[in-house]
């Protein structure tokens, strides 16, 4: 009996990347002697770099949006890939940032580029921009679309508190003098080989309210005191080694490698203690990880995508790179991509 041979499943790859940083650097030391001036606080002499590791950040300037980061992103990562704004007919912007409650910020971002793509926002705090990148490969695959620009723009440096009250309100917006601003996008379509090979999730939502941004929601529409980041970085990371690196094990054992044998693991970056800690726990050795936290801080859904961009150039088709997303809410999420 003569059995027709099954046709191969299709491929969907990231073609290209762009990046976009802000102009201006803000250190930390320069950070904090604004919160101690604005505050009246009597803080120890480079708390923050001491207790985040992070040296510096870029932050947006005035007339520069979560969509103006994410244009710009868009535009390198079209050029790298030698085309057009209308060559795309899929635009996901997938960021914690916005510009606005409604319409969706895809649609500023749309405006700006030229483009006549189905767009629309995905949002899932930092994990959004991988999330965005799963959502472009299961729309192609469904034959929904051809070919997707995902893009984020991150301005979480505007929802750091640099007036707190009192030490209470210091501690309680802390985490949020991590962050730094920046834009990245991805061109994502099918490929004859390589692509990305596994996606995992996790999710433990019990956890969401262990940090955040609480207005804008219906929970609380108006009033500035709900714009400013809250959350409990300890708590956080504590939440994080409870989950432990199980989605990243599952993810291994589907694809037969361990860490050692990718090129590169890129992994959303909180502070320079977390990064190490991550990297204790899950083994992933010092020269496999891209390291941006000193420089930039934590950029929110845009760090996984600058990552990328620093090394995509490097990368010979055939070489794997593991992404591992982290996301308030929370969740986990991996993907393995493979170089075409």
């Amino acid at each position: 009996m003569f059995i027709q041979p099954c046709d191969p499943l299709p491929r969907v790859g990231i073609t290209a990347v762009g990046s976009l940083l802000p102009d201006e650097v803000l250190s930390s030391d320069a950070l904090q002697r604004e919160v101690a001036r604005r505050s009246g606080l009597t803080l120890p002499p480079r708390l923050l770099t001491q207790a985040t590791g992070i040296v510096s950040r870029r932050v947006a300037g005035e007339g520069v949006y979560a969509s103006t980061l994410a244009v710009g992103a868009a535009r390198r990562a079209l050029d790298a890939a030698g085309l057009g704004p209308l060559d795309v007919d899929l635009l996901l912007f997938a960021s914690a940032s916005r510009d606005l409650v409604e319409p969706a910020t895809a649609h500023i971002v749309q405006a700006e580029l030229g483009s006549r793509a189905h767009a629309l926002d995905v949002t899932n705090a930092c994990n959004s921009f991988v999330n965005g990148i799963d959502l472009a490969r299961s729309m192609i695959l469904a034959g929904r679309a051809r070919r997707a620009l995902v893009v984020t723009g991150e301005t979480p440096s505007r929802a750091v508190r640099r007036d707190p009250a009192d030490l209470a309100e210091l501690r309680d917006g802390f985490a949020g003098y991590t962050f730094g601003d920046a834009g990245a996008a991805v061109v994502v379509e099918a490929v004859e080989r390589g692509g990305i090979i596994a996606v995992d999730t996790e999710t433990h939502s019990e956890h969401w309210e262990v940090g955040g941004i609480p207005g804008g929601g219906s929970r609380h529409p108006r009033g500035d005191a709900y714009t400013y980041f809250r959350g409990d970085g300890h708590e956080l990371r504590g939440v994080f080694e409870k989950v432990g690196t199980a989605v990243i094990d599952r993810t291994l054992h589907r694809v037969g490698m361990d860490v050692d044998g990718f090129a590169k693991v890129l992994v959303h970056q909180v502070t320079v203690p977390y990064l190490e800690r991550f990297a204790e726990l899950t083994g992933v050795p010092a020269g496999k990880l891209v390291v941006t936290v000193p420089e930039l801080g934590n950029v929110a859904s845009a760090s996984i995508g600058l990552q990328l961009d620093r090394v995509f150039d490097e990368l010979a088709p055939g070489e794997r790179v593991l992404f591992v997303g982290l996301g308030g809410g929370i969740s986990i999420m991996t993907m393995v991509w493979e170089k075409s």
